[in-house]
């Protein structure tokens, strides 16, 4: 295998011969062409699938492009929101680097100097494709597709976040206020305004995301021009939850089981500080509580929406094969970041630094002697998958990348990758709480731990209920998560003092 390996990436290497490369190539022998790449990406996609646990999903074609791949049992995204993570994965820089913490900010207003992937390989000679959602919606970068792209939102890299946003943050400190009494014309306007409903419909055809599987297949069918970069972006399962109702008969809402910790509303664990969680969910859910019942329906919803959009990825996969470009191609597929359904009574994402929303699915299949078939348990991040492309496609990458290559991982999923994974989340373009995760603890500091701190030993504790910050039997392992969150994810004015004395915990408070 590792003679298998090597010969791999010395032809890969050879296969370099345009600029920027890594390496020399042969003048006297004709390299072989680079691989394409078909990078796709799942809007607010958790880890509720049957490859990483959840039987009770149909989704047989995450399982198929599972088969080929090697699947990340631990990925974590940089941020619990769509532009920031984004931003992040697509520019190989964290959060705290781009400055990109809300969902209206431009990262090339704040970076020029970042060249993003899409358009570094489009620099390269690739032939850049884009449909759907890669950048978040309205902020794409149309000078990074040859095809595709779309023109920036009027008003897009404004200050702040949207109005919604805003006015969560006013109430932070307020009581949650119970659900309106049901079938109220404001409940029916907060529904459509929050995206807080879902829907079945007839047609498969008439809704966004089949749409965009049927023109990624029309420019894996059409240009023929390689090497290739074609991102497709689906828009589900992100809210509302809307599907055809097919997919909706797959889930009948009384079979749903609730999450163990299920709440009405947000609601903190025993011992966790009480920032942890806004008292007002995003999306869905929005100032009421969720009962057993309809929140069931909603989970079912959800589910519907994965099924829908499993039926797509499948379309493309097939197209793929169909045109003979799969052995040649590199497959990514992620998410932006996961979603809460229900857990400690949290929906949706914003804001949140727990499991349920930092983690997501993570599938890299590469063509050649790399691992198929095989899961990876170590800890990895979506900012990685940069400096892994450019070192797949044998492509020097940009100076200045913040993330590692993953590819030793898909030559040995089992090798060894000490390398935590780093979160942050922001309210109104600030950052408030930061998050380190190794293969067993995490370690959260809201507001550099001056309004808490958690920590969690995942071994005895999975579901994030019992809040370990105080128990001195983990100070060492606090303390060691705590030296390196300030190395890698800096916040100037939290950190121009050093870390408190350990021997007491700090002055944190819960």
């Amino acid at each position: 295998m590792r003679r298998l390996a090597l010969l791999a990436l010395v032809w890969l290497a050879a296969g370099c011969s345009q600029a920027p490369v890594a390496g020399p190539t042969t003048p006297a022998s004709t390299p072989p062409p680079r691989p394409n790449v078909l990078f796709i990406v799942v809007d607010d996609l958790a880890t509720q699938l049957p490859i990483y646990g959840n039987t009770l999903v149909q989704a047989p074609n995450f399982e198929r492009l599972a088969a080929r791949s090697v699947k990340f049992d631990h990925a974590y995204a940089q941020f619990p929101l769509c532009n920031p993570s984004r931003s992040s994965f697509l520019s190989g820089h964290y959060p705290t680097t781009t400055g990109v913490l809300d969902n209206l900010a431009i990262l090339q207003a704040r970076h020029p100097e970042f060249i993003t992937l899409p358009r570094y390989l489009r620099q390269a000679g690739y032939l850049t494709m884009h449909s759907g959602k890669l950048f978040h919606g309205g902020i794409d970068e149309p000078e990074a597709w040859v095809l595709g792209g779309e023109a920036r939102s009027p008003g897009a890299g404004a200050k702040g976040g949207d109005k919604q946003r805003e006015e969560r943050l006013r109430r932070l400190d307020a009581p949650v206020r119970k659900s309106l009494p049901r079938q109220t014309e404001q409940e029916k306007h907060d529904r459509e305004t929050r995206s807080d409903h879902w829907e079945a419909v007839a047609r498969e055809e008439s809704l966004p995301d089949y749409g965009i599987a049927s023109e990624a297949i029309r420019l894996l069918r059409e240009q023929r021009k390689e090497p290739f970069f074609l991102g497709v972006g689906f828009l589900r399962p992100h809210s509302p939850f809307i599907a055809p109702a097919k997919y909706f008969d797959l889930y009948p809402p009384e079979k749903i089981p609730l999450p163990a910790n299920f709440a009405p509303r947000p609601t903190p664990s025993p011992g966790a500080p009480k920032v942890a969680l806004l008292p007002t969910n995003g999306d869905v859910f929005v100032r009421r509580d969720a009962s057993p019942e309809e929140a069931r329906q909603f989970i079912a919803a959800y589910y519907a929406c994965i099924s829908y959009i499993d039926a797509q990825l499948g379309r493309v996969l097939d197209a793929l094969e169909e045109e003979g470009l799969a052995e040649r191609t590199v497959i990514v597929l992620t998410s932006d970041h996961g979603y809460h359904l229900g857990e400690k009574g949290k929906w949706s994402k914003d804001s949140s630094l727990y499991e349920p929303v930092l983690r997501v699915p993570l599938l890299i299949s590469a063509p050649g002697a790399y691992a198929h078939g095989a899961a990876s348990p170590r800890t990895v991040e979506l900012v990685d998958l940069y400096p892994t492309l450019m070192e797949l496609l044998g492509l020097a990458p940009p100076e200045g990348l913040e993330g590692r290559s993953l590819v030793p991982l898909l030559l040995d999923p089992l090798a060894q990758h000490n390398r935590p994974a780093v979160s942050v989340a922001a309210w109104e373009g600030t950052i408030v709480g930061r998050s380190i995760r190794t293969e067993r603890y995490r370690l959260t500091e809201w507001f550099g731990g001056k309004r808490g701190t958690e920590f969690y030993d995942y071994e005895s504790d999975p579901q994030e209920v019992d809040n370990q910050a105080r128990n001195p039997e983990y100070r060492a392992q606090r303390k060691r998560l705590k030296a390196l969150l300030r190395a890698r994810a800096p916040v100037p004015e939290w950190d121009s003092e050093p870390p408190a004395d350990e021997s007491a915990d700090g002055p944190e408070k819960n």
